[in-house]
């Protein structure tokens, strides 16, 4: 599987190919799904551009990129989004449109009943475990684990030359995940080495503006959908034999 992330915290300064609108959102997604990618994972925004649980703007973008795409469609449910952990409940609570699945970083306080109360709305729980957190241990730990989706084992060293040690320390301490199907991804400098990693592994991946602004030569993406493409190249390329 190869997700597309489509905006992440980036802002209207990191160029106008981060879609920021319903709308920008939607025909980003379209392009992406258009170039390989099978699900999509979307962080709803207010008018003015902030990260946002609000039931208002989590309905406006799912509806927008649903009228376009035919795939299953995610959200964050970020720490940043709300100001705490009674609040992201309340909030994911208050939905009126559902996502088809939402992250939920373990590592962060309250991971446990927003995963919960996602659950018993019929939303899938997508577990984001994080290099450098104590998440895999809570993640291991955890009653609900083995009812999640899927786990985003997500590398964040701050350079790609750790890339490829510090993702098999992360899948080891993640461990058989409960049984669930892991996807594996990077940020910024560690995106495209996990990337052709996640591939010679065999697990799902994700790539878009969210994890990195640029393609493996260092020419800024145009798009999602730039991205998607030359993702599923290098993915393809890293699991066929050498």
């Amino acid at each position: 599987m190869m997700q597309v992330c489509l905006n992440g915290v980036r802002g209207a300064g990191d160029g106008v190919a981060v879609p920021m609108s319903p709308g920008d959102s939607a025909a980003s997604a379209a392009g992406a799904v258009g170039a390989g990618a099978s699900d999509v994972h979307v962080h709803p925004r207010t008018p003015c551009g902030q990260d946002t649980l609000s039931p208002r703007a989590v309905a406006a973008v799912l509806d927008a990129i649903r009228a376009r795409v035919d795939v299953p469609v995610g959200v964050t449910t970020g720490a940043w989004a709300e100001t705490g952990p009674a609040a992201r409940l309340a909030r994911v609570r208050s939905w009126t449109v559902l996502p088809d699945h939402a992250s939920v970083n373990w590592h962060e306080p309250g991971a446990e009943e927003l995963a919960a109360a996602l659950l018993d709305r019929g939303i899938g729980v997508e577990a984001g475990v994080r290099s450098g957190t104590d998440g895999a241990a809570r993640f291991a730990a955890s009653p609900l684990a083995p009812r999640v989706l899927r786990v985003l084992a997500e590398v964040t060293d701050p350079s790609p030359r750790t890339a490829e040690d510090s993702a098999p320390a992360l899948l080891a301490a993640i461990g058989t995940a409960h049984g669930a199907p892991v996807l594996l991804h990077g940020a910024e400098g560690d995106t495209w080495p996990v990337l052709r990693l996640a591939g010679r592994l065999g697990l799902a991946t994700r790539i878009g503006l969210e994890d990195t602004l640029v393609l493996p030569d260092g020419r800024r993406a145009s798009s999602n959908a730039e991205l998607v493409a030359e993702g599923l190249v290098r993915y393809e390329a890293a699991r066929r034999p050498s």
